[in-house]
């Protein structure tokens, strides 16, 4: 097993919009060593979003290799990327995207419905998930009866469900006042520091960059400092 969860060479990205061409990266090189805790920072249009676009397996560069956990995923085709997608790398987005009307149970069993897995297991699998974010007890209140940051913690139970290496997460905190980001990057340390799952975070703010072991700091379409 690789001891970098993820290395970057070089990437470039290159979009054609219209008649201009866009470049949101211009040769981005990077290495995150396994069970690392990441924070891409940059204003909007700096290329973090890119990036981790590619970093997440849902864009290809135009140029340059991404390799993730050893694998050079920069050629995949697109069925190769859903397969990873799926079982290395567990997402965590700003606005939750859990579906309305459902349990929390159910939004957090979803990842395993399509993956031949028991009902029986789906459903300890999805207890034990919400548990470790400290959802216990709440597993039967439907999205619209969840607070804020209990449908963000109901996400990163569903992120967790098949036993990740890698947490993106994109803007976590965006949603969410500052009691309860600072609950959610409790978790995300945890992750971290208890279980050794690796974090890539996109995030604008400062106090929550803080919390990672490191910030990568973009602009441009470049890394222009770490800290």
């Amino acid at each position: 097993m690789d001891k970098n969860i993820i290395r970057l060479e070089n990437l470039i990205k290159t979009y054609i919009v219209g008649e201009t061409e866009v470049r949101a990266l211009r040769g981005v090189s990077n290495i995150v060593p396994a069970g690392d805790f990441v924070a891409i920072m940059g204003a909007s249009g700096s290329g973090k979003s890119t990036l981790m676009n590619i970093i997440g397996c849902l864009d290809k560069p135009t140029d340059g290799r991404y390799f993730l956990d050893g694998e050079d995923i920069s050629t995949l085709d697109r069925n190769a990327l859903a397969g990873i997608r799926n079982k290395k790398i567990g997402f965590v987005f700003q606005s939750f995207n859990l579906l309305p009307r459902t349990t929390a149970l159910e939004n957090t069993e979803l990842p395993l419905i399509y993956a031949n897995v028991t009902h029986k297991e789906r459903t300890a699998r999805a207890m034990a998930s919400l548990s470790a974010v400290g959802l216990k007890g709440r597993e039967a209140h439907r999205t619209n009866q969840l607070s804020g940051g209990e449908q963000q913690r109901v996400a990163i139970a569903r992120a967790l469900l098949n036993r990740p290496r890698l947490i993106l997460a994109d803007e976590p905190t965006g949603n969410l006042d500052s009691k309860t980001s600072d609950e959610i990057m409790n978790i995300f340390e945890k992750l971290n520091h208890e279980e050794g799952i690796s974090i890539v975070m996109v995030t604008h703010e400062a106090d929550i960059g803080v919390r990672a072991k490191r910030r990568i700091h973009m602009k441009d379409g470049l890394i222009v400092r770490e800290d």
